[in-house]
């Protein structure tokens, strides 16, 4: 073999070395800038009640909004009862704005524990006492 021609051989080796390493650098790259997106994207479920003090049956609104959840995703009222969470009639649905509202009437005297629970997410627990 000519030098010429083996100085060829090894420089075309080490060039495709060279891809085949920056091949693999991206590789290695590309999965820990996907981890770094989706932990940024928290799911969070937030409520609030306009009243807190009503009377037996008389509605009033619960306010939400939500970060990591798809605009139209269904919004169930929950309320505790005997220290489990019962679902309520009544459903809502999240608008593009991310937040959602939704009209409550309660009939259960005394103070009462409700929170929302979107797709799988619950939001934080309300205190709405019943005259």
């Amino acid at each position: 073999m000519a030098p010429t021609l083996r100085l060829r051989t090894a420089v075309a080796g080490l060039v495709a070395a060279g891809l085949v390493g920056a091949g693999a650098a991206t590789a290695t790259a590309a999965p820990a800038d996907t981890s770094a997106a989706s932990t940024t994207a928290a799911k969070t479920n937030t409520v609030t009640a306009d009243r807190t003090d009503v009377k037996q049956w008389e509605q009033f609104r619960l306010r939400g909004k939500v970060t990591g959840i798809k605009a139209g995703t269904t919004v169930r009222l929950q309320q505790k009862q005997r220290d489990t969470w019962k679902t309520l009639p009544g459903t809502s649905s999240v608008n593009r704005s991310l937040d959602y509202s939704i009209r409550v009437k309660l009939g259960i005297k005394g103070g009462n524990e409700i929170r929302t629970l979107v797709g799988e997410q619950p939001s934080n627990v309300v205190k709405v006492t019943v005259r």
